[in-house]
């Protein structure tokens, strides 16, 4: 893994504006900046990145079996208790997946590590699968790349099949979205785009628009019954939204479907590591209330899992983040070296929720800044990859999308 500084081309903003990413500048700051970008080689990606991905994905489906006979755990994970056989049921019936995306941390050396799974309602979909594959193809053709170059990205395509895998040909899908957010929106129509090549009808409507029939099923602005729904609205709002009383009797199929709910959740990598402890792509993790007195130096561990933190207690010396269970964009994370704060996201808007532990492990850096890799699955593999960078160390909501390529 490399940095290389390469020149822009110089109609991308153009470009960018006619094909709907109205969000490449934010703030006043990039966020799609291709004044440089990261170059691999195809046995990093495969043996670093996508093996570990698709084997952590795995990992992660055996968690949500074992959490869901756990009230302890689901107690745990903040999972609302009158919801709970919904979640069940929906992972009973196989109710299927469609897409994630693993936040990894890899600089080039040691294996890569897990920072969370975006399994619900991860965004950057439409940079990573369709913007930065026109961008490749752009700068081989301008012989800024190479012509043998590529790019680990076959997301669309994934997309493309999966649908065609869960759904008859010209099935109705409604998509949903918050009105008046751009990303948001580029997200869900990317997926939507992948719909309706697979064959299917595609419907947007906006989020807020969505109501309840007489007979309590969901419709449209259009009054017309919603019977699958891709929503861009994490499982942990929804369940505590009023809506969720008619979420069982909807007779309504949804993307992603209801037991991501353990799995969008922070709570799962103490999970993880508890059930697979040591595992070279995990980091020691707990829930807050289990080592709380640890932490506050008043007392031990809870009795459960004392063995389990002795093994990781010198890891957490040297330094651990803390995070809410639910918590977008960095919000609400701190980091801890040596018992003391060393740096805290600017946005608190989490901070009233149940946090876990995670030992800290440093970013790697390159030019200042610090790239996370996200890993896109589709169904249970793993099939493309973006990368963020930040200044900080904790990647925030103004972080900077780079592209990538492969070479040799």
């Amino acid at each position: 893994m490399q940095k290389q500084h390469l020149p822009e081309r110089t109609n991308w903003r153009e470009t960018a504006e006619q094909l709907g990413f109205t969000f490449a500048d934010m703030h006043g700051e990039p966020y799609w900046d291709e004044t440089s970008c990261y170059a691999f080689t195809l046995d990093e990606v495969e043996t670093q990145i996508e093996d570990p991905s698709a084997e952590l994905h795995a990992m992660c489906r055996e968690a949500v079996a074992h959490v869901l006979v756990s009230e302890e755990l689901l107690d745990k994970l903040a999972i609302p208790e009158a919801h709970r056989d919904y979640i069940a049921d929906s992972w009973r019936r196989g109710d299927p997946e469609l897409y994630g995306r693993f936040d990894l941390i890899y600089g080039g050396q040691g294996p890569a590590k897990l920072l969370e799974f975006n399994a619900d309602t991860p965004t950057s979909l439409y940079e990573s699968a369709a913007f930065q594959w026109q961008w490749l193809e752009e700068q081989i053709a301008a012989g800024v790349l190479a012509d043998g170059d590529d790019q680990f990205n076959g997301i669309h395509e994934a997309l493309v099949d999966r649908f065609r895998q869960l759904f008859h040909e010209n099935t109705d899908i409604h998509f949903a979205a918050v009105s008046y957010n751009p990303e948001d929106y580029a997200t869900v129509e990317a997926i939507a785009w992948a719909a309706r090549e697979g064959g299917m009808g595609a419907h947007y409507t906006d989020l807020e628009k969505v109501g309840i029939s007489p007979d309590g099923q969901f419709v449209d602005d259009e009054d017309r019954v919603i019977g699958t729904l891709f929503k861009l609205y994490p499982w942990e709002d929804l369940l505590r939204d009023d809506y969720a009383q008619h979420l069982a009797t909807a007779q309504c199929q949804m993307i992603e479907p209801a037991w991501k709910a353990i799995l969008s959740n922070k709570g799962l990598l103490p999970v993880l590591w508890q059930m697979f402890e040591g595992h070279p792509n995990l980091l020691p993790a707990f829930f807050e209330s289990d080592i709380a007195d640890v932490l506050a130096g008043t007392g031990a561990p809870a009795a459960a899992i004392s063995g389990l933190y002795d093994r990781a207690g010198d890891a957490l010396d040297a330094g651990y983040v803390r995070k809410p269970l639910f918590s977008r964009e960095g919000s609400s994370i701190e980091i801890f070296e040596g018992g003391r704060k060393t740096e805290a996201a600017t946005d608190t808007a989490y901070g009233e929720h149940p946090r876990i532990i995670q030992a800290y492990q440093p970013l790697p850096e390159f030019d200042g800044f610090h790239p996370i890799i996200g890993a896109w699955m589709v169904g249970e593999a793993c099939v493309g990859m973006g990368i963020r960078e930040d200044r900080a160390r904790i990647t925030q909501d103004l972080s900077r999308f780079k592209p990538h390529f492969i070479r040799g």
